[in-house]
């Protein structure tokens, strides 16, 4: 690769990343009804043609911003489960993590606490679809690595029932980030001892 192509790469990169940047604030702001790509250029300093060019429209530039938020989620799950004792542990560590930074997020606060993002909750739910593959495919990689006794249908099991349930946790707060974890664990808890004898 020349270093022209490397340095044009690395620019358009950058370009990207700064129109995600400025229309997620925007978005969280005034929900998906009311986000302009006029205002996204705006706010990074660009043309409203340049926002067309790199994401064609608004609904591709909101999926956009939806995959770049899951994204820092899983990177933060990804570290908590480095880091975790056993399998039960990683999985209390990530669920915390991801509810309590779900609280903070802008975006994802916006979409759970205020009427503008009100439209952005189906990406959380009926249109999570996404998200929800995402997170349960880093899952089953994470079980398996720490519990190599597990086979790949139970931990893509396992896994997706517990990307649902946090999801269910975060959209219907009742407990602190720490309480519903462990309502979790103790939830899942029965399936992995269940997966695990049958292996033996």
């Amino acid at each position: 690769m020349s270093e022209v192509t490397s340095f044009a790469e690395r620019t358009k990169a950058s370009l990207r990343e700064t129109l995600l940047e400025a229309a997620t604030g925007l978005l969280a702001e005034h929900g998906q009804a009311g986000l302009r790509m006029a205002d996204v250029a705006a706010a990074a300093g660009v043309s409203r043609q340049t926002v067309y060019n790199e994401f064609g429209n608004k609904t591709a530039l909101v999926e956009a911003i939806a995959l770049r938020t899951t994204a820092e989620f899983l990177d933060g799950i990804r570290t908590r489960f480095e880091s975790a004792a056993d399998l039960l542990a990683g999985i209390h560590r990530a669920v915390v993590y991801t509810i309590e930074h779900g609280r903070e997020h802008q975006l994802v606060s916006a979409a759970l606490t205020t009427r503008a993002g009100e439209d952005l909750l189906p990406l959380l739910t009926t249109k999570g679809a996404p998200v929800l593959a995402a997170a349960s495919e880093l899952g089953a990689t994470h079980y398996r690595e720490i519990e190599p006794r597990l086979d790949q249908p139970a931990a893509e099991l396992l896994a997706e029932t517990v990307t649902r349930l946090v999801l269910s946790h975060l959209v219907l707060p009742t407990h602190s980030a720490t309480e519903a974890a462990g309502l979790v664990c103790a939830a899942v808890a029965p399936l992995i001892d269940h997966h695990l004898s049958t292996m033996e």
